[in-house]
Protein backbone atom coordinates (compact mmCIF):
# COMPACT_ATOMS: atom_id res chain seq x y z
CA UNK A 1 0.00 0.00 0.00
CA UNK A 2 3.04 2.36 0.45
CA UNK A 3 4.22 1.91 -2.64
CA UNK A 4 0.83 2.97 -4.25
CA UNK A 5 0.91 5.92 -2.15
CA UNK A 6 4.27 6.94 -3.11
CA UNK A 7 4.06 6.48 -6.76
CA UNK A 8 0.42 8.17 -6.82
CA UNK A 9 2.09 11.00 -4.91
CA UNK A 10 5.39 11.10 -7.25
CA UNK A 11 3.08 11.02 -10.31
CA UNK A 12 0.65 13.96 -8.83
CA UNK A 13 4.05 15.83 -8.24
CA UNK A 14 5.74 15.75 -11.28
CA UNK A 15 2.35 16.81 -13.00
CA UNK A 16 1.96 19.78 -11.02
CA UNK A 17 5.59 20.91 -12.21
CA UNK A 18 5.17 20.72 -15.58
CA UNK A 19 1.90 22.65 -15.66
CA UNK A 20 1.93 26.21 -15.65
CA UNK A 21 1.34 28.05 -12.40
CA UNK A 22 -1.73 30.17 -13.25
CA UNK A 23 -3.06 26.44 -13.75
CA UNK A 24 -2.23 24.96 -10.60
CA UNK A 25 -3.42 27.94 -8.82
CA UNK A 26 -7.01 27.15 -10.46
CA UNK A 27 -6.26 23.00 -9.93
CA UNK A 28 -5.46 24.08 -5.87
CA UNK A 29 -8.34 26.09 -5.33
CA UNK A 30 -10.58 23.46 -6.94
CA UNK A 31 -8.99 20.60 -4.94
CA UNK A 32 -9.28 22.85 -1.66
CA UNK A 33 -13.05 23.06 -2.51
CA UNK A 34 -13.60 19.46 -2.92
CA UNK A 35 -11.88 18.76 0.49
CA UNK A 36 -14.00 21.71 2.09
CA UNK A 37 -17.17 19.84 0.31
CA UNK A 38 -16.88 16.03 1.72
CA UNK A 39 -14.22 16.72 5.04
CA UNK A 40 -17.11 17.46 7.56
CA UNK A 41 -14.55 17.20 10.60
CA UNK A 42 -12.04 19.58 9.31
CA UNK A 43 -14.59 22.04 8.57
CA UNK A 44 -16.03 21.82 11.95
CA UNK A 45 -12.52 22.31 12.79
CA UNK A 46 -12.05 25.39 11.38
CA UNK A 47 -15.36 27.27 12.06
CA UNK A 48 -14.98 26.25 15.73
CA UNK A 49 -11.58 28.25 15.39
CA UNK A 50 -12.09 31.27 13.47
CA UNK A 51 -15.56 31.42 15.45
CA UNK A 52 -13.90 31.78 19.24
CA UNK A 53 -10.32 33.31 17.86
CA UNK A 54 -12.05 36.20 15.38
CA UNK A 55 -15.32 35.98 14.77
CA UNK A 56 -17.04 37.89 17.44
CA UNK A 57 -18.54 40.11 15.40
CA UNK A 58 -19.32 38.01 12.19
CA UNK A 59 -22.43 36.05 10.97
CA UNK A 60 -22.08 32.31 10.80
CA UNK A 61 -22.87 33.00 7.20
CA UNK A 62 -19.51 35.40 7.33
CA UNK A 63 -17.62 32.37 9.36
CA UNK A 64 -18.73 29.96 6.85
CA UNK A 65 -17.55 32.01 4.05
CA UNK A 66 -14.41 32.27 5.18
CA UNK A 67 -13.79 28.31 6.27
CA UNK A 68 -14.97 28.12 2.60
CA UNK A 69 -12.03 30.05 1.16
CA UNK A 70 -9.68 28.28 3.55
CA UNK A 71 -10.10 25.59 2.21
CA UNK A 72 -9.34 26.78 -1.08
CA UNK A 73 -6.26 28.61 -0.12
CA UNK A 74 -4.87 25.58 1.62
CA UNK A 75 -5.49 23.64 -1.57
CA UNK A 76 -3.81 26.32 -3.75
CA UNK A 77 -0.88 26.50 -0.88
CA UNK A 78 -0.16 22.64 -1.43
CA UNK A 79 -0.16 23.00 -5.22
CA UNK A 80 1.57 25.70 -5.78
CA UNK A 81 4.44 24.52 -3.13
CA UNK A 82 4.78 21.76 -5.50
CA UNK A 83 5.38 23.98 -8.37
CA UNK A 84 7.64 26.51 -6.62
CA UNK A 85 10.26 23.86 -5.37
CA UNK A 86 11.23 23.36 -8.91
CA UNK A 87 11.20 26.81 -9.87
CA UNK A 88 15.01 28.63 -10.82
CA UNK A 89 15.88 31.74 -9.35
CA UNK A 90 15.24 34.57 -11.91
CA UNK A 91 11.02 32.34 -12.09
CA UNK A 92 10.78 32.60 -8.11
CA UNK A 93 11.94 35.90 -8.06
CA UNK A 94 9.23 36.46 -10.33
CA UNK A 95 6.56 35.67 -8.47
CA UNK A 96 7.84 35.75 -4.86
CA UNK A 97 8.79 39.18 -3.31
CA UNK A 98 11.09 39.95 0.04
CA UNK A 99 10.26 42.83 2.33
CA UNK A 100 11.95 43.83 5.26
CA UNK A 101 15.59 42.81 4.33
CA UNK A 102 17.16 45.59 6.20
CA UNK A 103 16.43 44.12 9.50
CA UNK A 104 18.91 41.40 8.12
CA UNK A 105 22.56 42.28 8.27
CA UNK A 106 24.78 39.77 6.77
CA UNK A 107 27.87 40.57 8.71
CA UNK A 108 28.48 41.86 12.22
CA UNK A 109 30.96 44.42 12.84
CA UNK A 110 34.24 42.15 13.51
CA UNK A 111 32.89 41.04 9.73
CA UNK A 112 32.24 37.67 11.07
CA UNK A 113 28.55 35.91 9.37
CA UNK A 114 26.04 36.27 11.44
CA UNK A 115 23.39 32.99 11.83
CA UNK A 116 19.99 33.70 12.95
CA UNK A 117 16.80 32.25 13.80
CA UNK A 118 13.80 33.03 11.68
CA UNK A 119 10.50 31.65 13.37
CA UNK A 120 7.78 30.94 10.88
CA UNK A 121 4.19 29.50 10.47
CA UNK A 122 1.07 27.82 8.00
CA UNK A 123 0.78 31.36 5.83
CA UNK A 124 0.62 31.30 2.37
CA UNK A 125 2.79 29.42 0.34
CA UNK A 126 5.05 28.39 3.58
CA UNK A 127 6.94 26.00 1.43
CA UNK A 128 8.28 29.20 -0.14
CA UNK A 129 10.22 30.15 2.93
CA UNK A 130 12.82 27.65 1.76
CA UNK A 131 13.90 30.58 -0.92
CA UNK A 132 14.52 33.13 1.53
CA UNK A 133 17.74 32.66 1.63
CA UNK A 134 18.08 33.37 -2.07
CA UNK A 135 17.53 36.88 -1.56
CA UNK A 136 20.81 37.78 0.41
CA UNK A 137 24.49 37.08 -0.84
CA UNK A 138 25.80 35.21 1.87
CA UNK A 139 23.08 33.41 3.41
CA UNK A 140 22.15 29.33 4.02
CA UNK A 141 18.95 28.29 4.46
CA UNK A 142 18.06 25.42 7.52
CA UNK A 143 15.31 24.04 9.02
CA UNK A 144 14.73 21.04 11.73
CA UNK A 145 12.32 18.10 10.24
CA UNK A 146 11.02 14.85 12.44
CA UNK A 147 11.17 11.55 10.41
CA UNK A 148 7.83 9.94 9.28
CA UNK A 149 7.61 6.19 10.39
CA UNK A 150 6.35 4.99 7.27
CA UNK A 151 9.34 4.59 5.14
CA UNK A 152 7.89 5.55 1.55
CA UNK A 153 6.18 8.54 2.74
CA UNK A 154 9.49 9.66 4.61
CA UNK A 155 11.12 8.67 1.35
CA UNK A 156 9.16 11.05 -0.73
CA UNK A 157 9.29 13.69 1.87
CA UNK A 158 13.38 13.64 1.42
CA UNK A 159 12.95 14.00 -2.47
CA UNK A 160 10.63 16.83 -2.58
CA UNK A 161 13.06 18.50 -0.09
CA UNK A 162 15.93 17.49 -2.13
CA UNK A 163 14.61 19.92 -4.22
CA UNK A 164 15.34 23.29 -1.83
CA UNK A 165 18.17 24.86 -1.29
CA UNK A 166 17.59 24.32 2.55
CA UNK A 167 19.73 21.92 4.59
CA UNK A 168 17.64 19.74 6.60
CA UNK A 169 18.62 18.43 10.12
CA UNK A 170 16.55 15.41 12.00
CA UNK A 171 15.73 17.38 14.96
CA UNK A 172 16.03 14.13 17.32
CA UNK A 173 19.12 12.42 16.00
CA UNK A 174 21.41 15.67 13.97
CA UNK A 175 21.90 18.30 16.22
CA UNK A 176 24.92 17.98 16.33
CA UNK A 177 25.47 18.51 13.05
CA UNK A 178 22.89 21.88 13.23
CA UNK A 179 25.22 23.44 15.65
CA UNK A 180 28.36 23.41 13.50
CA UNK A 181 25.93 24.29 10.88
CA UNK A 182 25.05 27.74 12.79
CA UNK A 183 28.64 27.88 14.31
CA UNK A 184 29.80 28.91 10.42
CA UNK A 185 27.72 31.76 10.19
CA UNK A 186 25.30 33.06 7.73
CA UNK A 187 22.47 30.90 8.70
CA UNK A 188 19.00 31.77 8.71
CA UNK A 189 17.08 28.88 10.43
CA UNK A 190 13.47 28.95 10.06
CA UNK A 191 11.37 27.16 12.76
CA UNK A 192 7.44 26.46 12.29
CA UNK A 193 6.14 27.45 15.71
CA UNK A 194 2.40 28.05 14.77
CA UNK A 195 0.71 25.18 15.71
CA UNK A 196 -0.15 23.12 19.17
CA UNK A 197 3.02 21.99 20.93
CA UNK A 198 1.73 19.81 23.31
CA UNK A 199 2.47 18.85 26.74
CA UNK A 200 5.90 20.16 25.94
CA UNK A 201 5.23 23.65 24.66
CA UNK A 202 5.19 26.80 26.76
CA UNK A 203 1.30 27.58 28.07
CA UNK A 204 0.44 31.21 26.46
CA UNK A 205 -3.17 32.50 25.63
CA UNK A 206 -3.49 33.23 21.73
CA UNK A 207 -6.45 35.60 21.16
CA UNK A 208 -7.34 35.33 24.43
CA UNK A 209 -7.42 31.57 24.78
CA UNK A 210 -5.20 28.87 26.22
CA UNK A 211 -2.44 26.90 24.14
CA UNK A 212 0.51 25.17 23.96
CA UNK A 213 3.01 27.02 21.97
CA UNK A 214 6.48 25.95 20.65
CA UNK A 215 9.58 27.21 22.52
CA UNK A 216 11.58 26.16 20.04
CA UNK A 217 12.66 29.61 18.44
CA UNK A 218 13.48 31.17 21.77
CA UNK A 219 15.51 27.99 22.70
CA UNK A 220 17.41 28.13 19.98
CA UNK A 221 17.94 32.01 19.76
CA UNK A 222 19.52 31.93 23.21
CA UNK A 223 21.41 28.31 21.88
CA UNK A 224 23.09 30.16 19.30
CA UNK A 225 22.94 33.72 20.28
CA UNK A 226 21.32 34.75 17.33
CA UNK A 227 18.95 37.29 16.36
CA UNK A 228 15.27 35.93 16.33
CA UNK A 229 12.65 37.64 13.56
CA UNK A 230 9.22 36.22 12.44
CA UNK A 231 8.77 35.98 9.11
CA UNK A 232 5.34 36.11 7.10
CA UNK A 233 4.38 34.58 3.79
CA UNK A 234 1.32 36.72 2.35
CA UNK A 235 -0.53 36.33 -0.57
CA UNK A 236 -0.92 39.09 -2.97
CA UNK A 237 -2.09 37.52 -5.68
CA UNK A 238 -3.32 33.89 -7.20
CA UNK A 239 0.39 32.52 -8.01
CA UNK A 240 2.03 35.67 -6.08
CA UNK A 241 3.64 35.90 -2.86
CA UNK A 242 5.07 38.38 -0.33
CA UNK A 243 7.62 37.46 2.78
CA UNK A 244 7.69 39.98 5.15
CA UNK A 245 10.74 39.77 7.50
CA UNK A 246 10.10 41.91 10.70
CA UNK A 247 12.18 43.33 12.96
CA UNK A 248 14.36 41.54 15.79
CA UNK A 249 12.55 39.88 18.90
CA UNK A 250 14.73 40.94 21.95
CA UNK A 251 16.03 37.90 23.00
CA UNK A 252 18.36 39.39 26.09
CA UNK A 253 17.46 42.50 28.45
CA UNK A 254 19.63 43.98 30.76
CA UNK A 255 22.52 41.82 29.52
CA UNK A 256 20.35 38.82 30.45
CA UNK A 257 18.43 36.61 28.97
CA UNK A 258 14.88 36.87 28.76
CA UNK A 259 12.32 34.06 30.19
CA UNK A 260 11.55 31.44 27.22
CA UNK A 261 7.68 32.15 27.58
CA UNK A 262 8.17 36.29 26.95
CA UNK A 263 9.89 35.15 23.98
CA UNK A 264 7.42 33.06 22.76
CA UNK A 265 4.65 35.38 24.06
CA UNK A 266 6.45 37.99 21.69
CA UNK A 267 6.69 35.41 18.58
CA UNK A 268 2.63 34.33 18.70
CA UNK A 269 1.81 37.84 19.27
CA UNK A 270 3.34 38.68 15.90
CA UNK A 271 1.23 35.58 14.56
CA UNK A 272 -1.94 36.84 15.46
CA UNK A 273 -0.96 40.23 13.92
CA UNK A 274 -0.74 38.40 10.33
CA UNK A 275 -3.94 36.26 10.84
CA UNK A 276 -6.13 39.16 11.39
CA UNK A 277 -4.57 40.96 8.32
CA UNK A 278 -5.35 38.16 6.32
CA UNK A 279 -8.07 35.51 7.82
CA UNK A 280 -7.81 33.44 5.06
CA UNK A 281 -4.17 32.97 4.68
CA UNK A 282 -3.29 30.91 7.50
CA UNK A 283 -4.16 26.95 8.42
CA UNK A 284 -7.16 27.56 10.19
CA UNK A 285 -8.21 23.48 9.63
CA UNK A 286 -5.49 22.58 12.68
CA UNK A 287 -6.62 22.49 16.38
CA UNK A 288 -4.64 25.20 17.92
CA UNK A 289 -6.23 25.36 20.73
CA UNK A 290 -6.21 21.95 21.95
CA UNK A 291 -7.53 20.89 25.90
CA UNK A 292 -4.26 20.88 27.90
CA UNK A 293 -5.47 18.78 30.39
CA UNK A 294 -6.42 15.91 27.94
CA UNK A 295 -3.12 16.32 26.51
CA UNK A 296 -1.19 16.07 29.80
CA UNK A 297 -3.41 12.62 31.02
CA UNK A 298 -2.69 11.37 27.28
CA UNK A 299 1.33 12.01 28.04
CA UNK A 300 0.81 10.55 31.79
CA UNK A 301 -0.47 7.29 30.02
CA UNK A 302 2.26 7.30 28.23
CA UNK A 303 0.33 8.24 24.61
CA UNK A 304 1.99 10.91 22.69
CA UNK A 305 0.63 14.37 23.09
CA UNK A 306 1.35 15.78 19.72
Amino acid sequence: MQWILYIVARALLLVLQCLPLWLVVRLGRFFGWMVWLFDKRHRKVAFSNIQAAIGKDMSKAEIAGLVKENFKRIGENFSCAAKTLSMNDERIQSVLEVEGREYFRERDDDGKLISRIVAIGHFGNFEIYSRLADFFNEARGATTYRGLKQPMLNRLLQEVRSQSRVTYFERRTEAAALKEFMAKGGAILGLLADQSAGVKGARIEMFGRPCSASTAPAVFALRYDGPLHTAICYRVAPGRWKIEIEPEIPTRENGQPREVEAITEDVQRRFENAIRRDPANWFWVHNRWKHLGKERRRAGKGIEGE
